[in-house]
């Protein structure tokens, strides 16, 4: 559970939950249930990993815990802890049962998964020191937004915890910095083109361009936390359930009608009464409408956002288990407006010291338009096949390489000395992007999938090597019945498992598929170990249901879990990473196995 390998003659030393967190509940008459842990010597519970809710609605309950002892802890860093006993004041609020969940450990190494007693308040007797009777059930995850308090060390609640430990003058500014930093990610660039085309697009002198830019980041940014505080307070996420096939088949294609709009197209391709309602639609939207731009900011928080990242999660569950809808808001704007300000600096500098209205317009007006086209790519290859990505990549260069070819041709006749240097790099630019792009073709054609290396089959078949063995080999799952069947499965032959969250529209699953997955290290390491795949591509209710029962924020996240059947939550992985990274927490018999060979 805790990375820890517990030699096999001190298994057996080790109480069971039961026993060493003894739980009593008493009625003393101040209006509160009293709830005393016994705590075994050698054993301790976190503090953190305490809560109550209300059964079987799930609604927070008011507690009073006394402040603990910190420990540095070797598995979580720096934790409050109680040794011995410790009291929990608890307010039922009138409901009939509570549901009660802790977690402790051993001393010597040991950490037990969160348990969790439901506990009838009508059943608790008066007298001070009465035990209640209690269905007691050790689960390793507790559904309810209670339940994220149960995540104990990984890399999305090691942000969680440090939260909790810092005043908001000091995150606010942390959280922009954050929103600076993901602006420049694959996730988030795609807006620098759109931004682009509202400014340009409407030609508009400095003051209209910084209007038109923070009327696209405000708007944005608002959305950011207005769908951060409703997926935490509903327990789902909320931009996964945006961000299906259907609606990305959509704003792909909102894109391309876009980048119509900047080739000039419509004219000649579009029926006169289609052709102005698209037209009017584009115009408002591309520029010189304040409503076109902010509308425009709400549809790519939604649907072109951030990847799922641990500080992205992090702030998420602080959310649900502070209750400080206020506080979480505060952070999600900030690191919104955080990844604005590129797209402003953009939007207001770049128009500043774009020359006076010219023929170069209609030059920029075909890059942005390759641009749009390019972010329209982008999103619909999270919903084809690879190899159908690979070709829209290499079709797209290639129409670059044309469109180059054909400027440097017109400028050929008329070039100038100094424009000789312009021209070659024109030149240079088209055979590169007409080599890339037929590379990007004929890899497609051989079933490649790597726009980087899109020769790669060729190299794998020139050495004998078969591409698909850099493939790992997954079986799929749809539901938590589905889950802990194979678990058992697995417990039963003695077999590790990881089980990772993938969608195909989560870019850097993509990546993770590619490079982590495909690299032979992690092969050697995952060798013996159960592989499962949640695709939640459709965010439909059992995955959702699934998400919530774990506490998964959304893909990708890798859950790994021991011979036993326990989840290693110290080892779970959220957002992307590298090969290192994942060898550090893997899977493998040496890592999981909760006794050692003997």
């Amino acid at each position: 559970m805790c990375g820890v390998t517990i030699p096999a003659h001190a298994a057996e030393d080790f109480l069971q939950p039961e026993q060493a967190f003894q739980l009593e509940v008493a009625k003393p008459g101040d209006g509160k249930l009293h709830l005393t842990w016994s705590i075994a010597p050698g054993y301790y519970l976190y503090r953190d990993r305490m809560a109550v809710t209300a059964s079987p609605s799930g609604g927070s309950v008011e507690i009073g815990l006394p402040p603990g002892i910190v420990k540095d802890d070797p598995n979580f860093g720096m934790m409050e802890v109680y040794h011995d006993e410790v009291t929990m004041k608890v307010a039922p609020a009138g409901a009939g049962s509570l549901d009660v969940t802790w977690q402790g450990c051993a001393d010597a190494g040991l950490c037990y998964p969160p348990q969790t007693q439901t506990i009838q308040v009508d059943g608790v007797s008066a007298a001070t020191g009465t035990a209640a009777s209690a269905d007691a059930s050790a689960q390793s995850q507790a559904p309810g937004a209670a339940s994220f308090w149960n995540s104990v060390s990984g890399s999305d609640t090691q942000i969680t915890q440090w939260l909790g430990e810092r005043p908001l003058a000091w995150t606010l500014p942390l959280f922009f910095l954050l929103g600076i930093a993901l602006a420049f990610t694959p996730c988030v660039l795609p807006m620098l083109p759109i931004v682009s085309g509202i400014v340009v697009g409407s030609q508009a002198p400095p003051r209209r361009a910084f209007a038109l830019s923070m009327a696209f980041v405000l708007p944005m940014a608002l959305t950011y936390s207005a769908l951060g505080v409703a997926a935490a307070l509903a327990g789902a996420n909320l931009q996964a359930m945006l961000q299906n096939r259907w609606t990305m088949l959509a704003l792909g294609g909102i894109y391309v009608v876009l980048a119509l709009g900047m080739f000039g197209v419509f004219t000649l391709q579009l029926p006169a009464r289609l052709r102005d309602k698209l037209e009017g639609a584009s115009r408002g939207l591309r520029g010189g409408s304040l409503p076109g731009a902010a509308a425009m900011g709400v549809l790519s928080a939604l649907l072109v956002g951030p990847c799922m990242t641990a500080p992205l999660a992090g702030a998420l569950l602080y959310i649900a288990q502070s209750g400080n809808v206020v506080q979480g808001a505060l952070l999600l704007a900030a690191l919104g407006l955080g990844m604005g300000t590129p797209l402003v600096i953009v939007g207001t500098l770049g128009s500043r010291f774009l020359p006076k209205p010219g023929p170069w317009m209609d030059r920029v007006k075909v890059a942005l338009g390759f641009l749009l086209l390019g972010t329209a790519v982008w999103m619909l290859e999270r919903v084809v096949p690879a190899h159908g990505a690979l070709l829209m990549w290499g079709t797209l260069l290639l129409a670059v390489a044309v469109t180059l070819v054909h400027a440097a041709s017109r400028g050929a006749a008329a070039v100038s000395a100094t424009g000789a240097p312009n021209l070659l790099a024109i030149r240079t630019l088209a055979v590169v992007a007409g080599l890339w792009g037929s590379a990007m073709v004929l890899g497609a054609a051989g079933g490649g999938a790597d726009p980087w290396r899109p020769l790669k089959f060729a190299a794998a078949s020139s050495t004998g090597l078969s591409q698909t063995t850099a493939s790992l080999e997954f079986e799929p799952i749809a539901s938590e019945p589905e889950l802990q069947a194979r678990l058992a499965a697995a417990r039963e032959a003695g077999q590790p498992v990881l089980v990772d969250f993938y969608a195909d529209w989560c870019v850097s699953c993509k990546a993770i598929e590619k490079e982590v997955f495909g690299d032979t290290r992690v092969h050697r390491a995952l060798a013996g170990a159960v592989l499962l795949r949640a695709d939640v591509t459709t965010n439909d209710v059992h995955h959702r249901e699934l998400m919530r029962t774990h506490q998964v924020i959304g893909p990708p996240t890798v859950m790994m879990f021991d011979a036993t059947g326990r989840e290693r939550r110290d080892a779970r992985l959220v957002g992307e990473f590298t090969v290192e990274q994942f060898l550090h927490r893997q899977p493998g018999p040496s890592n999981l196995d909760t006794k050692a060979p003997a």
